[in-house]
């Protein structure tokens, strides 16, 4: 695990000063061993000062900052025949070796087509193929980790992070979405989509029936997430979501640690800790301070790379989740991410139902699920890497995202007053057994049952300031302190 970055120069010049200065720009994602590559030649050392003195004289070269968090994983890139690679991600299930030497073979195998991996693997990842002269870049369908191009007058680029390629002079940088193929050369980016998720027929189903089904899907995404593991953490609100999660993982023999961050006094708190005692599973409480908020928020602002006061709120809990669980010495970060778009569980959409009936609620679930990449989680593995914490989520898994889709919304919603929504959700966690102090409770956001959205806007009013100049000012603070 680690990060990606890879690198055409336009004029056919050596790319390597630019390819080192991303590579020390995310050394925060990892940090084990740097490598570079061009097709047919590959370095490795443990410091990007070292890989300079050992540089590679190419216009196209890929890139890969690396961290071990299994046993399994091992320093990129790799080289095979006319080609080199940079693998960053998880298959699932997982394999019996390394990833990146898998999708090495089996691009031997398939006479370098790329687009065939993003049609066969399942998983989340992305990944950079090194030829004599360009690079081909692949996303995964759902879009999990977060991946990053741009160009300038010298270069064409992509990385894990805006900020590496914010660092070589690239201003305008875009979201390389996810099921997408690009070919980079000197003349630019050429794209295309090789499996994009799109909206599934409704099924025709019954509560039963699509609880039961979504059940199965839930438990083997969970058990192909959990099954390379003997313990793992579990961000805990007490919710639905993260309750199933949990539960799941238990049912798949793996030590679940669950974990709940919150500001002081919060009114939740009690409630998280009666939840775990209900699915009797180690809880792990930790309370933070409005100054640790105030301390934490440039960091978090600088990982997820945007001023935007509701990520910042979202971001800062996920934050110490990660941070807890790097210190439990758990590295796998389980998370119920996805819920919400995927079976309705946020306040906007009975607003869709009362204006646009069950129709428009359908057209805002899929739209949300397919942004949900970008608006949530970029900045989740964001926050999770700076940790050393790989971030799994079973919600996230394209057979889940499938069945949930085409569930009709009848299922998720009962009317434009329905207080608990996610209707099939709750009634699949019945079913499992997970107590009805769980599967009742309404949904709640983790930014405001922390306490952390109001803990940032005493901190704006304390400098008298709105909330969202407030973040702004503490982003360009962070930059310039922490860049």
């Amino acid at each position: 695990m680690g990060a990606l970055i890879a690198a055409v120069n336009k004029k056919d010049a050596n790319v390597s000063n630019p390819i080192l200065t991303m590579l020390e720009t995310l050394s925060h994602r990892g940090s084990d061993s740097f490598g570079i590559a061009s097709a047919y030649e590959t370095t490795i050392a443990k410091t990007v000062e070292k890989l300079r003195k050992e540089f590679i004289d190419s216009n196209a070269l890929i890139g890969h900052n690396f961290v071990k968090i299994l046993s399994r994983d091992t320093s990129q890139p790799i080289q095979k025949g006319d080609f080199s690679l940079v693998f960053e991600g998880r298959l699932f299930p997982p394999p019996s070796k390394n990833e990146g030497k898998l999708v090495a073979e089996m691009l031997m195998s398939l006479e370098n087509r790329e687009e065939y991996l993003i049609r066969r693997l399942n998983g989340d990842y992305i990944f950079a193929v090194a030829k004599s002269d360009k690079i081909i870049v692949g996303r995964d369908p759902v879009g999990v980790c977060p991946l990053y191009f741009g160009e300038n007058e010298d270069v064409c680029a992509v990385a894990s992070e805006r900020k590496a390629l914010w660092k070589i002079g690239i201003k305008k940088v875009d979201f390389f979405l996810p099921g997408r193929l690009a070919v980079v050369n000197k003349n630019g980016f050429h794209f295309e989509s090789i499996r994009v998720l799109v909206q599934p027929h409704y099924q025709k189903l019954g509560m039963e029936d699509a609880a039961q089904r979504l059940t199965d899907k839930l438990l083997q995404s969970t058990k192909e997430r959990v099954s390379d593991m003997k313990e793992v953490a579990i961000a805990f609100s007490g919710g639905i979501d993260s309750s199933i999660i949990a539960f799941l993982s238990k049912l798949c023999d793996v030590n679940a640690h669950l974990i709940c961050v919150t500001l002081e006094d919060q009114d939740e708190t009690a409630f998280v800790e009666q939840a775990a005692r209900a699915l009797n599973l180690p809880l792990h409480v930790v309370t933070y301070s409005i100054d640790e908020v105030e301390e934490t928020l440039p960091k978090v602002l600088w990982l997820i790379e945007e001023p935007n006061p509701q990520n910042a709120s979202i971001g800062i809990p996920m934050f110490w989740v990660a941070e807890q669980s790097a210190k439990l010495g758990l590295h796998v970060l389980m998370a119920g991410q996805g819920g919400d778009e995927l079976f309705g569980g946020y306040y906007r959409y009975l607003e869709d139902y009362s204006r646009h009936g069950l129709a428009g609620v359908q057209r805002r679930l899929y739209r949300d699920v397919i942004s949900s990449c970008e608006s949530n989680f970029q900045r989740d593995n964001k926050v999770c890497a700076f940790h050393k914490v790989e971030l799994r989520m079973p919600f996230i898994d394209w057979e889940v995202i499938q069945l949930a889709l085409s569930v009709p919304a009848e299922l998720k919603i009962a009317s434009a007053k329905d207080t608990l929504r996610k209707r099939v959700l709750r009634y699949a966690a019945k079913k499992l057994g997970i107590p009805e102090l769980i599967t009742r409770k309404p949904k709640k956001a983790i930014q405001y049952t922390t306490g952390v959205n109001r803990a940032i806007k005493k901190l704006a009013k304390k400098e008298g300031l709105t909330l969202r100049r407030y973040v702004e000012k503490t982003f360009e603070k962070a930059y310039k302190k922490l860049d």
